[in-house]
């Protein structure tokens, strides 16, 4: 089984706030080269688009990579609000 197949055995519950954020967009604009968070997370949340890191925290599978893979541990993480956030299937 490879990882989309993984991956679509879970849903989401979003909530309308984001339980994932930025410490300083200027350290991923002018520090962090690599943009490591976009590579790391399995579920793809975080894309690099015209100078700023775009977060899709609603496909979040709440596993923390990013939260390890930031160099400059610029990503504030918290678990999303009761009844939000992922939901496994089969498990």
């Amino acid at each position: 089984m490879n990882l989309d197949d993984k991956l679509y055995l879970i849903r989401f519950q979003p909530d309308n706030r984001s339980h994932i954020r930025i410490k300083d967009e200027h350290i991923c604009l002018t520090d962090c080269e690599k943009k490591w968070c976009t590579f790391i997370c399995p579920a793809k949340v975080y894309d690099w688009e015209e100078k700023e890191i775009k977060i899709a925290y609603e496909g979040c599978i709440e596993c923390g990579t990013c939260r390890y893979g930031c160099l400059f541990d610029n990503i504030e993480w918290k678990n999303p609000r009761g009844g939000f956030g992922i939901m496994y299937k089969n498990g």
